[in-house]
């Protein structure tokens, strides 16, 4: 299997490390990594933003280059398997920055970076993640969504003992805090951001969770349904390693 990254520009110290995982995006990948990246300048902090693109059928990896080599904080790293938590990562274990910032091209929420960043700033916990679950969460997905994340969450709190609200979506964590964490997951696809979520809880890494307003840019690039039996088998493996050999 095919891997490439672009090279960055400079190799100097980073703060922040954005990681946005990409698949089939390219009508709106430009503008929202442009974006993206004129707000974060006004966060006067290092960083950059690694657009972590996976077997896209369309011209998302070619604008992932492009975009890399029209900003210098802009890096490029590409695989040829459709797999989101894979290409999550990678972009994490690629990450250079003391802060890692996990993102959706479909939300690049400044406001809960801000936010997060804030809390890490001050050492008040390790790891943030941004629910939508949370009471006073905004959560404007279609219903089905909504229920979708219900029902994933009630599955994860039985079955792996999760202890929370939401594990999948907007993060934020001190890099070096959870290197040890994301080196113990071991399935991919949907359910790596659960299992890093959940691993970090049983590492007594500081998780603190605050709300989102949540409204995508765009459907899912994968249907709901076709990661139903994904999601149930890394479910299923999850279940075997922490809950029953304890690892």
């Amino acid at each position: 299997m095919a891997h490439t990254e672009s090279q960055p520009t400079e190799n100097k110290k980073l703060d922040l490390s954005v990681v946005i995982p990409c698949y089939n995006e390219e009508a709106i990948l430009w503008a929202a990594v442009a974006e993206l990246h004129d707000g974060l300048k006004k966060f006067n902090r290092p960083f950059e933003i690694i657009v972590s693109e996976n077997g896209s059928k369309d011209d998302t990896r070619a604008i992932a280059e492009k975009l890399s080599r029209a900003y210098p904080e802009v890096r490029a790293i590409t695989s040829d398997e459709p797999n989101y938590g894979k290409a999550l990562r990678r972009g994490i274990e690629a990450a250079r920055g003391t802060f890692v910032l996990c993102e959706e091209i479909d939300l690049c929420d400044l406001d809960f970076h801000r936010r997060a960043l804030e809390i890490l700033d001050a050492d008040r916990a390790d790891f943030v993640v941004g629910s939508k679950a949370h009471p006073d969460a905004k959560d404007e997905r279609p219903l089905t969504r909504r229920a979708a994340t219900m029902v994933m969450n009630g599955l994860l709190r039985v079955m792996l003992g999760f202890r929370g609200t939401d594990t999948h979506g907007l993060k934020a964590f001190r890099r070096d805090k959870l290197d040890y964490t994301v080196s113990k997951c071991v399935v991919d696809k949907d359910l790596f951001a659960s299992e890093l979520v959940i691993r970090a809880q049983r590492y007594d890494v500081r998780v603190v969770e605050i709300p989102i307003r949540i409204h995508e840019k765009r459907p899912p690039s994968i249907h709901l349904f076709k990661r139903v039996p994904n999601v149930l088998k890394n479910l299923g493996k999850l279940f075997m390693v922490i809950r029953i050999k304890n690892r």
